[in-house]
Formats: C-alpha cells, structure tokens, sequence
C-alpha cells in the first residue's frame, strides 16, 4: 500500500430543487479553496443542467462517457479551468456509470488511481432533486452538503431528498448550507424548520455549516460568470463563504473510511457487473 497518497475528500453539493445557487456556491468554494493552496477538482453531475463549464467559460471536448466508451483517457475529461481547479463535465455520461461492464469498470478505475494523488478536493455539483443519478452521487461521497433557501418549495424538497437518502441508502450524516437569507437569524430559522421536521419523522444528523446572505454583488457576479471570492473578496457573501470552507477545510469530523476519489469511483461502478 502506498501512504504517500493525498486523502481526497469527496464532497457533494445537492438540493431538493433548483435554483438555490448550487453551482455558484461550488465554483467560489472551489475558488477560495484553490487560493489557500488546496487542488480541487471538481465534476458536474447536473445531466440536464450541466453548466460548470459554462460558468468558467470553457468548452469541453471530451466527456466521462466517451472515456467509458474507450475514445479518451480521464486525464483527456480533466480540463484545468483555473489554477489548482480541475473540472471534469459530467455530461451524459454520469448515468452511464451505473451500467458499465467489468471491463469499463476496470479501466476507469485504474485511470481514477492515476489521479487519486493529485487532489484535496473532489466537489461534486449534483443535479436537484431524487432522480437516481442524484441519489447514486450522493451516497458516493464522503459529505452530502444540502443547500437551502427561504423558498418553502426548498425546505418541503430538500426533506424529500434527505428522506428518501436516508430511509433507502441508510445516509444519516447531511450537512446544511442556508442560501439567499437576510442574515443569520434567518438562516437558522430556515435550519431549525428543517431538523424539527427530520428529527420528528428520521434518524438523521444534520450539520449547520453556515449560510449565505443575499448580496447584490454576488447575484452581479454570477450573471457576468465572475467569481465573487475572487473579485470582491470582502464582500458579505464573499465572506460567508470563506467561513464555510474553514469549516469544510477543518475535516476532522468527516468520516475517513467513506472517503478519497478512489472510493468514489468504485462507489458509483460498483452495480456493474
């Protein structure tokens, strides 16, 4: 066994629906992460959505599928985006991954070895709500972050995902992003709502990782594909985010053995047959 290896932490970022500001959210974290000097990679597991990519404004040319299908190698389906933030586009290709045989596993897997050592982070931007592909990335990774808003559209779904996470995948460890709040006082109380409703009715633990106030300038940044970590980094969402990612960062309470992309991968293959 080589224990030189990097210890990946494999972190999905899911909600119940759409429009919470899930790939923003993991863009600037990827970001800030980056700048403290951690490698991040990040993969998009939005299927209908897909927009990682755009985000950064680049075009992929390659995708996880055609590496499944034998035409590319990984490392072709990893594109650097920006320094220390490697994306890899989900494509259709996500879904694939449930249905592969033993000799695609095999050579995915080897090639997910090649980078296991080159990573701190893999962040995982799901596509919202329960369809199966969203399930099958979440019970992959080491950390579900489930990301809130005010919406009570947003609190009703997000119950539904951590339900349906926990009473058909035995998941019981969810943290909890509170987005788009007025301030903490809201976002608490959005929380509150929601671990009331889980502890009632689930076994389930959910973590308060922080939230994100409503910030002009954040909501600006993402309309021109701008980072706000990057250019406006005393920004009031700039600096909720950056509290999030000490926490993130401070990984001792994750669990070490549901963890690094290796596992990740084999997780997401392991159906295969």
């Amino acid at each position: 066994m080589n224990y030189n290896h990097k210890f990946t932490k494999t972190i999905s970022v899911t909600s119940g629906k759409g429009g919470v500001g899930k790939t923003s959210f993991v863009c600037n974290v990827a970001a800030y992460l980056a700048g403290q000097g951690q490698n991040v990679l990040i993969l998009d597991g939005d299927l209908g959505m897909a927009n990682v990519d755009v985000f950064f404004g680049i075009r992929p040319k390659a995708y996880i599928d055609e590496v499944l299908r034998g035409e590319k190698l990984l490392e072709e389906a990893v594109f650097s985006i920006e320094p220390n933030i490697d994306l890899i586009p989900g494509g259709s290709g996500i879904y694939e991954l449930q249905n592969i045989n033993i000799f695609q596993k095999k050579i995915l897997l080897d090639q997910v070895s090649q980078l296991e050592n080159k990573y701190d982070y893999l962040l995982i931007d799901t596509a919202p709500g329960i369809a199966d592909n969203v399930l099958y990335l979440n019970t992959a990774v080491q950390e579900i972050m489930v990301i809130l808003t005010p919406d009570p559209a947003s609190l009703t779904d997000a119950y539904a995902l951590i339900k349906v996470l926990n009473l058909r995948y035995k998941e019981n460890k969810f943290s909890i992003v509170c987005n788009m709040v007025q301030d903490e006082h809201e976002a608490l109380k959005i929380y509150k709502r929601l671990s009331d409703v889980c502890e009632r009715f689930l076994c389930v633990s959910l973590d308060y990782q922080g939230y994100i106030p409503l910030d002009q300038k954040l909501r600006e940044a993402t309309k021109s594909q701008q980072l706000i970590v990057d250019i406006n980094p005393r920004s009031p969402s700039s600096i909720a985010i950056q509290n999030i990612v000490r926490k993130i960062n401070n990984f001792g309470h994750l669990a070490a053995p549901k963890g690094s992309m290796q596992f990740f991968f084999e997780q997401l293959v392991s159906t295969a047959c």
